[in-house]
């Protein structure tokens, strides 16, 4: 039996241990061949050597979390405790916050494919990001428009999205224009006034800094010195996107996100996000960063959903081409299997 001993000094110790030591249980349910126990501003865990190795690996992540967010749920352990992002995340500094919002808060990239985003949004003038819901590819590019408007390194920002989605067609819905679309926009709203106060949002939206609209507002404009975002992307058809990656001018950035497994469009129409990532796939200066469920940082049962569905999608996929398949062959059979009509004779 061996034992570590892990000093638990200068931490928030309320939220490492949780309410009513809800992380404390946690931890344990996690490594449960080790008996776990917080005394003061220690913890100690005994056990076998190799079992001791793992949990002093999550261990220094977890209090990693702790001391730089000053937080952590049940949702954080178990991302840290499933994934190998130690030397990402450890190695992370002041210089990857990515702006600050209001009350101090710090908006970061916290998974590896998160910062891989940012980076590739400071290198590329052009990014796709491409991943489930929840896994902050939107969060952070709005992060990075803000800092990028802040540092006065664009003149505005634009935030966008297919006008149509989830089979709802903007004609039918009731209300004025702004009505129909703030459903739509809400989300991108939201992410802006999490990095800038309210009033700010609302001034900026009033002299034309920041612009919320839909994908059908940019035909037709060049957009030069801006940080444009198109959101859900997936939903915009082939000619929309089109349209939309031409719209880009001198010193723009534009970053595109989407979920490909999310596509509400017709049966007839293809997506935009789709035929876009592989018609430019090759082009320089034109990134792409596929985020997983691995990234997503919402309520545990979220990533565990998308799981199941991507488990799901892909048993389709393989029970409908086994379908196409033994269509064709009882095709090629039928073709091959001589005619029992007698041959007719002509006298």
């Amino acid at each position: 039996m061996h034992e570590t001993i892990l000093s638990l000094e200068g931490l928030d110790l309320m939220a490492f241990l949780g309410q009513e030591n809800a992380n404390l249980r946690a931890l344990k349910t996690r490594f449960p061949k080790l008996r776990i126990v917080a005394r003061g501003t220690e913890l100690k865990a005994m056990g076998d050597r190799e079992d001791l190795g793992r949990f002093e690996e999550v261990m220094r992540m977890v209090i990693w979390h702790v001391d730089r967010y000053n937080t952590l749920g049940e949702d954080d352990i178990d991302r840290l405790t499933k994934t190998e992002e130690a030397s990402l995340l450890q190695n992370a500094s002041h210089e990857d916050v990515i702006v600050y919002g209001p009350g101090g808060l710090k908006v970061t990239a916290r998974t590896p494919n998160q910062r891989r985003l940012v980076e590739a949004i400071r290198h590329h003038d052009m990014v796709f990001a491409v991943g489930p819901a929840g896994s902050g590819k939107t969060y952070t590019a709005v992060a990075m428009a803000v800092a990028a408007l802040k540092d006065r390194r664009v003149k505005k920002i634009i935030l966008t999205r297919p006008a149509v989605e989830a089979g709802e067609n903007l004609g039918f819905l009731p209300g004025d224009l702004k009505e129909k679309l703030d459903p739509y926009l809400q989300p991108l709203y939201d992410a802006l006034t999490d990095m800038l106060p309210y009033e700010r949002v609302a001034d900026h939206m009033e002299k034309g800094v920041i612009e919320v609209a839909p994908l059908a507002f940019m035909r037709g404009r060049t957009l030069d010195k801006a940080f444009v975002i198109l959101d859900e992307a997936q939903n915009a058809t082939t000619a929309q996107m089109r349209m939309f990656l031409t719209r880009m001018g001198r010193d723009a950035k534009f970053v595109i996100t989407g979920d490909g497994s999310q596509v509400d469009l017709p049966r007839n129409q293809r997506s935009g996000l789709l035929d876009a990532l592989r018609i430019l796939k090759d082009v320089e200066g034109i990134s792409t960063v596929r985020l997983t469920g691995m990234d997503i940082i919402r309520h545990r049962l979220v990533s565990s959903i998308v799981d199941r569905f991507d488990v799901d999608d892909a048993k389709r996929a393989e029970e409908a081409e086994a379908r196409r398949e033994a269509k064709k062959a009882a095709r090629e059979a039928r073709l091959a299997t001589p005619s029992n009509k007698p041959e007719q004779t002509h006298e």
